[in-house]
């Protein structure tokens, strides 16, 4: 009899832990399939964009992530005055051209640039970059620095809720690179260097 007894109270406990191991993978698969759902629904907050042109047979590309103006105040608040901004969120914003362009009076080579800006309450100055592939500002270098030149700001009363670049085409031979976010507009004119 007490054979009997241990037998049963031995399949028991084999059939018990077997539940218990099938519970246990059933609410690790739950909670990995909640996380899944919870990562799905967050909205990215500076999502990555780009935008590109061809300016006769120029093609100008830009990468950049697009943050938010999200009620806060971005110049002067959020991305200070008088210092270098990588010009979007992240990483840094990049610049593409596979022809050489004048811009105010400079030449840009053909190539891929770090654009970068230092935003002020008067004139805003305006950065390409030979080091495209950074983290923000972090690795930022002026010695890298190879077309730096002064724009004014057109100030708005409409607010443009995400960072926005635009390419536009004038002609077959110039363009401009426009810049809008908040209250802010940036924009400046290029021309193909033949």
């Amino acid at each position: 009899m007490k054979t009997i007894i241990s037998i049963i109270f031995l399949v028991t406990l084999i059939i018990g832990c077997k539940n218990r191991e099938h519970t246990k993978d059933e609410h690790f698969h739950q909670e990995t399939k909640t996380s899944k759902e919870e990562a799905t629904k967050k909205k990215v907050l500076s999502p990555h964009t780009s935008t590109m042109a061809m300016i006769g047979d120029a093609h100008i590309h830009i990468d950049y992530s697009s943050p938010g103006v999200r009620g806060r105040i971005i110049f002067g608040g959020l991305v200070g005055y008088d210092n270098v901004w990588q010009a979007g969120a992240h990483r840094a914003t990049w610049i593409e051209t596979n022809k050489d362009l004048s811009i105010n009076g400079q030449i840009l080579p053909k190539g891929k640039y770090g654009f970068f800006t230092i935003p002020s309450k008067g004139d805003w100055t305006i950065i390409f970059n030979k080091n495209w592939d950074q983290h923000g500002k972090d690795d930022y270098d002026e010695k890298e620095d190879v077309i730096k030149f002064k724009v004014t700001p057109n100030i708005s009363e409409e607010i443009t809720e995400h960072l926005e670049y635009k390419v536009n085409k004038i002609n077959e031979n110039e363009g401009t690179i426009s810049l809008a976010w908040e209250k802010v507009t940036i924009t400046f004119p290029f021309k193909l260097n033949q």
